[in-house]
């Protein structure tokens, strides 16, 4: 195994004996004892896969621990065997891989339960996820999702060599057994890889780790060469400093008996652009990410998040933040989407909820049950202002109550910015010539109000959404920084796919409900027409209502 630089060392190993069925049904496990310098680092994160030779002859990698406070270095080896089972064509999915279930608050790291356990058990050895170009308060904000999945994340670097997937020339002599070899998540100015130890390479295949990385099955993931700064020696959590260098090729399998990659082969990902304008900053950021329905949206939350704490020193208590984000896909329209978030006395901070938000974009994408997305390119625009810009709609008043048919409706808006003095603003609104004769009700409210019933919609048809629909949804969501006017009538308004079908009649009503009687029918039991927006550069919450008679 790598202890410094890039090439192997050879540490003696002191065979204990195979422990039968230690990992499961015919998942025999060979206990050993390390020495050498190995016995001063004690079994370290990033050994994971170091192969093991009896006599020339390779017998497996060395994948668990047995105790992290033992003074005895003990491990249990992965039989080659195992290994050599993982089979490239393989598209079985495991039954309980390491995901991302929710992108959580931030809260205090809990000690894993290896740890704590009373008696002495095998534990896989903990993949260390090295991050570069993170500060410290991003990993600290998201270790209960790392802690979760058992995931030890550490702060690193990377090569500047590491551009983009594609193979680096000399990929063919690359990782030989023993050599550190790299899963990269995320590759450029930013940078997410899992270090491991090749076991095994025939020239095209490579096999390393000894246990699963994440246990994903099937993966496309950017496979690179490592380069150790140094093992950190400890009873509690002993673990390699290293570099990812240069991509080699592709990983392919990610099975509980270890990780499978082909040299010279590109894994597809999503290269994103992320700009960031601040009074006194403009920069830009540009990283590939790993493409995976669980993992590219804690990807894309956990790189937005990551840059908003970059700037967040500059107005670390009165700040705006302005996001434009674009998706372009393969064979349909962009998703184009915008969201302010300002600083305030809410639960979760202005920085992790925009970012969560992105994330979400990302998640219904790829949730979407009929196929999945092909993203070509990812842009995003990120301003950032030191002061808060957010006003409540306080209230609104009509100039005439009585109108006829047909007639504009005007009247004044009043917001209350979070500080200075209300703002009036004025709103006309142009009403149908077919209104009925009688009393209607007019709304003043802001983007989410009208985003509300739609989401509700999407949540009950999501099985039968096609992913065109899923981007339209999307797409057609209100902004949080407008101020919209809307005609409310008693007519109810039936959501089907991306389409809203308002002001329909109780008998068109019965006769969908009737024809879609086996699948959900989402409906309201009344109609908002949007008619004007008034844009206000802040963000806006609240809503109002008011009554007016048509003639």
């Amino acid at each position: 195994t790598v202890f410094e630089g890039a090439e192997p060392e050879a540490i003696p190993v002191e065979i204990i004996g195979a422990w039968k069925n230690a990992w499961g049904p015919k998942q025999d496990i060979i206990l050993a004892k390390l020495g050498g310098r190995a016995a001063r680092t004690n079994v370290a994160g990033g050994m994971s896969g170091s192969p093991v030779y009896v006599d020339g002859k390779l017998i497996g990698a060395i994948a668990l621990r047995i105790s992290v406070f033992s003074p005895d270095t003990i491990c249990g080896i992965t039989p080659i065997e195992h290994m050599l089972e993982i089979n490239e064509l393989d598209s079985s999915k495991p039954a309980a891989p390491k995901t991302p279930q929710t992108a959580a608050a931030p809260s205090d790291l809990t000690v894993p339960a290896s740890f704590l356990g009373s008696s002495p058990r095998l534990v896989a050895i903990e993949t260390p996820l090295t991050f570069s170009g993170f500060h410290q308060q991003t990993l600290d904000a998201f270790a209960p999702v790392f802690a979760q999945m058992g995931i030890q994340p550490v702060m690193g670097g990377a090569s500047g060599s590491v551009s983009g997937p594609a193979p680096a020339p000399g990929w063919e002599k690359a990782l030989a057994p023993g050599d550190a070899i790299s899963g990269m998540l995320v590759s450029g100015d930013l940078n997410i890889t899992g270090l491991g130890t090749v076991t095994y390479n025939d020239g095209r295949r490579v096999l390393g780790f000894g246990h699963s990385f994440f246990n994903l099955g099937p993966v496309s993931m950017p496979m690179a060469k490592g380069e150790v700064l140094m093992v950190l020696s400890s009873q509690f959590q002993p673990n390699k400093f290293a570099n990812a260098t240069e991509i080699a090729g592709a990983l392919r399998q990610d099975r509980h008996s270890g990780i499978m990659g082909v040299l010279g082969e590109r894994a597809e990902t999503i290269p994103v652009t992320l700009e960031v304008e601040t009074p006194k900053l403009r920069q830009t950021f540009s990283f590939e990410t790993f493409i995976h329905p669980k993992w590219t949206p804690l990807l894309m939350t956990l790189a937005l998040y990551n840059t908003l704490q970059g700037i967040n020193d500059a107005a670390a208590d009165e700040a705006t933040y302005s996001f434009d984000g674009k998706v372009d896909l393969t064979g349909m329209a962009p998703l184009a989407v915008r969201q302010m978030a300002v600083t305030g006395d809410a639960p979760m901070p202005a920085p992790m909820a925009l970012a969560l938000w992105w994330g979400d974009r990302f998640s219904r994408l790829f949730q979407n049950p009929e196929s999945a997305p092909s993203i070509k390119h990812v842009t995003a625009k990120l301003k950032m202002v030191g002061e808060r810009r957010a006003s409540v709609i306080e209230g609104a008043w009509l100039d005439q109550s009585e109108v006829a048919p047909g007639a504009a409706l005007t009247g004044k808006i009043a917001l209350r910015p979070w500080r200075g003095e209300r703002i009036v603003k004025q709103f006309r609104l142009d009403l149908p010539a077919t209104l009925a004769a009688g009393e209607h009700r007019v709304l003043i409210s802001d983007g989410d109000t009208l985003n509300r019933p739609r989401a509700m919609a999407s949540m009950v048809n999501r099985n039968s959404l096609e992913l065109s629909q899923v981007v339209a949804l999307m797409n057609q969501e209100r902004t949080n920084d407008h101020v919209y006017v809307s005609l409310i009538e008693a007519r109810p308004t039936v959501f089907a796919g991306d389409k809203q079908l308002g002001g329909l009649p109780p008998s068109m009503m019965n006769a969908i409900q009737a024809g879609r009687a086996s699948t959900p029918v989402a409906a309201t039991g009344e109609t908002v027409s949007v008619s004007t927006l008034i844009e206000s550069g802040e963000m806006v919450s609240g809503s109002v209502a008011l009554r007016f008679k048509v003639k």
